[in-house]
């Protein structure tokens, strides 16, 4: 081989190996696209908001043998600890907007608190929003109302359960409260009582349409004062179940099986199945915080379950 070939074979080398190294040297970028949905329900505009997830170990949490939990888990090819979104839903009546559960913010950790930055990216503000409806008072629901004693919301006028306002915001309670469940308490107070100060705070007592076409439905179990919330129009119809479920993997399966979270498991129960039959016969949209972002879908009978069809992605139009 001459002097000439061997030359001109080491540059060649040397520029495959700088490629080489070039196109290794660019890092993993490690974050999603903006985390919301947008979607239409009759006249309606729907967007779906992510606030990020929480891992949980639900294998401990759900009340039931922990390897039936794994087996569920396995059959969707997911594991516990499962990553569970946080979601809530911004519904656009086109004269009111309406924020429907607020995120977690600061309250369950660093993989939490992105819902302000999605609002934002989804192309509203803040300010635009007229009222925010809080399925249970929960600090993954409540968290997003306010910052450093501020209202992120300012104009906003927020409405939740008596029944949760008259527990979670009682300053005897958070008294009595020993380690975890003093967080419950303390998340609640934080994030609404800049709304009770500012005259900002309305509970809801009964079951009533709170704005043309969203309704408020009572159904306690979760928290004393749970709620959740139908929205309507043109014909078409989105129930928002709040916390009726936490794992959709096992609890469509097995609507029967209860969580830690709850304070009556019992009653929770009861509603969910109630909640999962009436969807499965009226063919209408469901949506819930932990179901898998962007939490929308249809359910529809299993056997002796029920089975969720998530919706097919589509562009607003």
């Amino acid at each position: 081989m001459t002097t000439t070939t061997l030359t001109r074979t080491a540059a060649v080398l040397a520029v495959a190996m700088a490629s080489s190294m070039a196109q290794a040297a660019a890092p993993m970028a490690k974050f999603q696209a903006p985390g919301f949905y947008r979607t239409t329900l009759g006249d309606f505009e729907i967007t779906v908001l992510n606030d990020g997830t929480i891992d949980l170990p639900v294998d401990k949490l759900l009340k039931q043998p922990a390897a039936k939990t794994n087996a569920a888990l396995a059959r969707s090819f997911e594991k516990s600890p499962l990553e569970t979104s946080i979601n809530a839903f911004l519904i656009n009546t086109g004269s009111k907007l309406v924020l429907i559960d607020a995120g977690a913010a600061s309250l369950f950790g660093p993989t939490a608190g992105k819902l302000l930055a999605n609002f934002k990216a989804s192309g509203y503000k803040p300010e635009q929003v007229d009222e925010i409806y809080i399925s249970h008072m929960h600090g993954d629901h409540v968290g997003g109302l306010a910052a450093n004693e501020q209202r992120v919301f300012p104009n906003a006028v927020v409405r939740a359960g008596k029944l949760d306002a008259d527990f979670y915001l009682n300053q005897s309670n958070l008294d009595k409260a020993t380690g975890e469940e003093k967080e419950d308490f303390q998340g609640a107070m934080m994030s609404l009582n800049p709304y009770v100060k500012a005259g900002k705070f309305q509970p809801i007592i009964a079951n009533s349409e709170l704005v043309p076409g969203i309704k408020s439905y009572f159904n306690g179990g979760h928290t004393p004062g749970h709620i959740t919330y139908v929205v309507e129009s043109k014909g078409q119809k989105l129930a928002l179940l709040g916390d009726l479920l936490h794992v959709q993997a096992v609890q469509f399966e097995n609507p029967g099986v209860g969580v830690t979270f709850d304070t009556d498991s019992k009653i929770a129960i009861a509603e969910r199945k109630e909640a999962f039959a009436a969807a499965a016969k009226g063919g209408y949209l469901i949506g819930a915080p932990h179901l898998s972002f962007p939490a929308l879908g249809h359910v529809r009978v299993n056997g002796k379950g029920y089975e969720f069809v998530p919706v097919n992605y589509a562009l607003p139009r």
